[in-house]
């Protein structure tokens, strides 16, 4: 149990530092936001990585952990349905 604990821990501070990385580094993640985003991609990019960073350090504390999953569940399936709706035929 203690061995998926350190597991779920280094998951999350990875999750954290890519929304990190949305400040860092943004036009690395500017062509994946402009497919869930294609109008304000800018101001979603900060956005999702303000997120992520949220979600990534919720999910890598204990006390926050199960918060952080139905987190990154809503988050994963509001990026998707984005894409969705931004996919041209």
């Amino acid at each position: 149990m203690a061995g998926s604990s350190k597991i779920v821990t280094i998951a999350g501070l990875a999750i954290a530092g890519a929304g990190l990385a949305h400040f860092v580094k943004p036009d690395a993640f500017e062509g994946l936001t402009a497919t869930a985003f294609p109008e304000n991609t800018q101001e979603h990019l900060y956005i999702d990585g303000a997120a992520e960073t949220v979600l990534g350090l919720a999910l890598a504390l204990r006390k926050t952990r199960k918060l952080a999953v139905i987190g990154l569940l809503g988050y994963g399936g509001y990026l998707a349905a984005n894409v969705l709706k931004n996919q041209t035929a």
